[in-house]
């Protein structure tokens, strides 16, 4: 799976080589630019579902390799706004909740492929929303009186001042992704699954390529839920929800080893997820999943491998309060791995 990127790069670096400028230190200069690829295709906010199902029919199909541009709604689906007061959290409908915008269906991807998601540029909309929810988050026999701010955003912003004297670097990503789980049951959005859903991992930022199980024909992605900035554990139950615009890249991936559950990739680098109803559950899962590729694509001895992940891999707790189910992530260097 770690082609994707190589062959990303050397893409990149192909097409300014055949670029004949006259100029080889120009042309040397430009290869070190990363660059946006242009979409392909453009699905916008009146595209959504909230529900992860392979009934839910597609909105765009693709060939494997295309560029979206995907916009999505806040995770409230519009109930709040920058206007919006603490008493509309008592208002507040979770039957929307999540609207994601897809499904996208891939030519060609069956049962036992992977899907690779990479995302190529993130931009924030205008605001975005914080609150607590009585009788959702991690403390939720603690905090019992809802709250909510709300705060200006922006494309070109990069951080929020959440109290006088207190600021927080903004770090945009999808709090949920995921691809059909192989049934027709409308499957509520809110829990992490073996097919992505609800991951809220911090780390699936711009540049990341995110690694799906395909389940059904087609895989069937969706993407929403986006945030601002979000610790990992999201402890309250909410991060700074607001809309975005994505563009990301499908790739389809066949004949190589099998995944159980999503994992993913930076330059810097390679980790795995697992889910569980407990964190013990969630990371024994993400543990044996990180032994499984230390094994299957570098070649190690079971034994070696479950040694050098406890040298080297860092287990990590990406959420706590999406019941069923935790989510815990495995990350391990790629220095260390000398890739």
């Amino acid at each position: 799976m770690r082609h994707i990127l190589t062959i990303l790069f050397l893409s990149v670096i192909a097409s300014a080589c055949t670029a004949t400028t006259g100029n080889e230190s120009q042309d040397q200069e430009e290869t070190q630019v990363a660059t946006t690829p242009d979409p392909d295709f453009t699905i916008t906010t009146d595209q959504t579902h909230n529900k992860f199902s392979s009934a839910i029919p597609p909105i765009l199909t693709v060939p494997s390799g295309s560029v979206i541009e995907a916009s999505t709604k806040d995770a409230s689906d519009n109930q709040f706004s920058l206007a919006s007061t603490v008493e509309d959290v008592a208002t507040l409908d979770f039957e929307p909740i999540h609207p994601l915008t897809g499904p996208v269906y891939v030519e060609g991807a069956e049962p036992g492929d992977i899907l690779a998601v990479t995302l190529h540029d993130i931009e924030m909309g205008d605001w975005g929303w914080q609150a607590v929810v009585p009788g959702f988050g991690f403390l939720a026999d603690q905090f019992t009186e809802p709250a909510l701010k709300t705060f200006e955003l922006g494309k070109d912003k990069t951080s929020i001042e959440f109290a006088e004297g207190i600021n927080i670097p903004l770090n945009p990503f999808p709090g949920v992704m995921g691809v059909a789980p192989a049934t027709g049951e409308m499957l509520s959005t809110i829990p992490p699954r073996a097919n992505g859903g609800n991951m809220d991992d911090p780390h699936m930022v711009k540049g990341t390529t995110v690694y799906f199980p395909v389940f059904v024909e087609g895989a069937l992605f969706s993407i929403g839920d986006a945030h601002a900035v979000q610790g990992l554990g999201e402890v309250c139950g909410t991060a700074i929800e607001a809309p975005m615009r994505f563009v990301y890249e499908l790739n389809l991936i066949k004949g190589e080893r099998s995944i159980e559950e999503p994992q993913y990739e930076t330059d810097d680098y390679y980790a795995v997820t697992g889910f569980g109803e407990s964190l013990d559950e969630a990371a024994k899962k993400a543990t044996e999943f990180m032994v499984e590729y230390l094994v299957d694509v570098h070649g190690l001895s079971r034994v070696d491998a479950y040694m050098l992940a406890s040298l080297a891999a860092n287990l990590k707790i990406a959420e706590v309060v999406d019941m069923p189910h935790y989510l815990v992530t495995m990350h391990i260097s790629k220095g260390v791995l000398g890739i």
